[in-house]
């Protein structure tokens, strides 16, 4: 018998997805961002891009992240300290688990902590974070999700890399199962995105049932967070990023002015 799930409402949480440049972090926190968006929720994100160009996989200075602030309540920035983290490989863990609030979630894909992982990641030789005291403070969820996603897709005919692809989607629909979100915003997305190409649309989409049925299925997730609605008024809005709101708030002061520059650029609307 499944054990009863504990629900926690929560007021708002932050979530870091975190893992190498090639990993798909972007497009999982842009997904995960655009449902709690559409369930109407208040939110602010942060990109957060590798500090190198085209740096080796695995290594510190490829992570690349993704931070979601969301919650019934007004957000005004992206968080300080993550409730949440996921963490696809072991320099994402090390570059990231110093914000996560004690007492949060970590999240790991266990297939990135070998030992070529580890060593890219600069631990000490011998040293695992998923097997000493470093994540004793936190609640530790070691999920190997690169193999359940190639058990989940076998048969497809997709090659390795082709498999490994679809991660971030086993990774966002365990997520969605947690918040209680639902995957049918994400589901359109992908058949939309990918229309022309159905088998990499099938895989994805079965990779985002995966990872919500690992949640339902597994006994390991024992928690599940709910997030009201927030009262935001009613009206059209728009996603917007920190560098388009000033250059808007630029262009509305100076058109106060009556600058002739600044008419030309809304006649032009090359900047909005």
């Amino acid at each position: 018998m499944k054990p009863i799930e504990e629900i926690i409402e929560a007021e708002s949480m932050v979530v870091r997805f975190s893992g190498d440049s090639g990993d798909g972090m972007q497009l999982t926190g842009m997904q995960f961002t655009d449902t709690a968006a559409f369930l109407g929720k208040d939110l602010a994100t942060f990109p957060d891009f590798p500090a190198e160009i085209r740096a080796p996989a695995g290594t510190l200075a490829g992570v690349s992240g993704f931070q979601v602030h969301f919650g019934s309540k007004d957000i005004y920035t992206p968080g300080d300290e993550y409730d949440v983290l996921v963490a696809m490989n072991a320099a994402a863990l090390k570059a990231d688990l110093k914000n996560v609030k004690k007492g949060g979630i970590v999240i790991t894909n266990t297939a990135g902590f070998d030992a070529k992982n580890l060593r890219l990641a600069e631990y000490p030789e011998g040293a695992n974070p998923l097997e000493d005291s470093t994540l004793d403070n936190y609640i530790v969820y070691n999920v190997n999700v690169t193999n359940l996603i190639k058990d989940a897709l076998s048969g497809l005919g997709l090659s390795n890399k082709e498999l490994e692809r679809s991660k971030n989607m086993f990774v966002l629909g365990m997520l969605y199962w947690i918040f209680d979100q639902s995957p049918d915003f994400t589901i359109h997305f992908i058949l939309e995105k990918f229309a022309k190409n159905p088998m990499i649309a099938d895989a994805n989409v079965k990779a985002l049932k995966a990872g919500w049925n690992y949640g339902d299925t597994t006994e390991i997730f024992n928690t599940r967070f709910k997030i009201s609605t927030s009262k935001l008024p009613q009206g059209t809005y728009r996603n917007i990023t920190g560098n388009n709101a000033a250059v808007i708030a630029l262009i509305a002061a100076a058109e106060k002015s009556g600058s002739p520059f600044v008419s030309r650029i809304l006649s032009d609307n090359s900047c909005i």
